[in-house]
């Protein structure tokens, strides 16, 4: 029982994050400290006299050791990629005593807080051939070179327990393990896992992934080059996982959805193979990434969204959306 005021998630006061900050950059004097975007984790734009710095500030449920495998994979993906034609990563910035982070006490419990550059340039919408066939080999470059690179930390993979056990577990809670939704919802996510199991045994490409390959986290331009960063989710896991999240873009027309996603493969294997097997998977990892999604809405009702949009209307849009897929009838 609580006796006293908590918090699930605060906002930081940028002010705060000022006086508490700034002495540990060599960056210039801070002018400007502006809370940018809320995320799954909190997004500030600091500007200095040197130029301007993106500081993010991880959600409490991000662990030092999640912060401390993110920063190690890109420093070796860094190190590794060199001059790159198509393709870099967003860099994080070390502290004058040459640590990485710093661990931030807030109203629920340490958070850590990461500077990174700021990324000049602009989104790429991938809505022409061209674009998509560079896209194709920036990702490509990005999964050679995440098979060169080795992080000796412990790391959870991007498996069936990851995208499919374990948002259920946290769905069935929310919903009532007895409810009609979770008859259906079991029934549908083991035949999902059966599909996968079947499809994962012939082979198919598996090793390092970004594991949130989409939109801004990836299509950021800068010239010729595309800015690949938000390496929160990056760990072990099918490489048609990381490029289904591409194909299910949704700023893209539907009519130019098959063309588009020919260009990203032909630049893709312009650079590094990915089979007729591993395409045939994409499709059902776009399903495994939605379900996945589902349960990533449940796990921040309770500390940031609310439930009053989270109820009948969202569980059938999903439930219909699942039905439609023809997986379960």
């Amino acid at each position: 029982m609580f006796n006293q005021p908590t918090a699930l998630r605060s906002v930081l006061n940028p002010a705060y994050l000022e006086w508490a900050l700034s002495k540990q950059y060599d960056m210039g004097t801070w002018e400007e400290c502006l809370f940018w975007l809320r995320g799954l984790n909190d997004t500030y734009r600091v500007r200095t006299s040197s130029g301007y710095y993106i500081l993010r500030i991880y959600r409490a449920e991000i662990t030092e050791e999640d912060v401390q495998y993110e920063l190690s994979l890109l420093s070796a993906l860094k190190s590794t990629l060199g001059s790159s034609v198509h393709t870099d990563i967003g860099e994080y910035i070390e502290k004058k005593d040459h640590t990485r982070y710093t661990m931030l006490d807030a109203a629920e419990g340490k958070r850590v807080a990461v500077m990174f550059r700021y990324i000049e340039g602009a989104e790429n919408n991938l809505e022409d051939e061209e674009s998509c066939y560079t896209f194709g080999q920036s990702a490509a470059e990005l999964h050679k070179t995440m098979d060169q690179v080795v992080v000796e930390l412990p790391r959870y993979e991007l498996d069936t327990k990851f995208l499919i056990d374990e948002p259920l577990e946290r769905i069935l809670n929310y919903v009532g393990k007895s409810s009609e939704a979770a008859l259906f919802l079991n029934a549908f996510t083991q035949t999902l896992k059966e599909r996968i199991a079947t499809l994962s045994s012939q082979s198919l490409d598996f090793g390092l992934c970004h594991g949130d390959m989409h939109g801004n986290n990836n299509a950021f331009q800068q010239g010729k080059q595309f800015i690949h960063y938000d390496f929160e989710w990056a760990a072990k896991g099918w490489r048609a996982y990381d490029l289904a999240q591409v194909k299910a873009r949704k700023r893209q027309s539907d009519e130019r959805k098959a063309a588009l996603w020919d260009a990203i493969m032909a630049g893709y294997r312009s650079v590094r193979s990915f089979s007729t097997q591993d395409e045939n998977a994409v499709d059902l990892f776009i399903i495994a990434r939605r379900f996945w999604v589902m349960g990533l809405d449940v796990a921040f009702i309770e500390s940031d969204t609310g439930a009053l949009d989270y109820g009948t209307d969202w569980l059938d849009s999903f439930i219909d959306e699942f039905r439609d897929t023809g997986m379960v009838s």
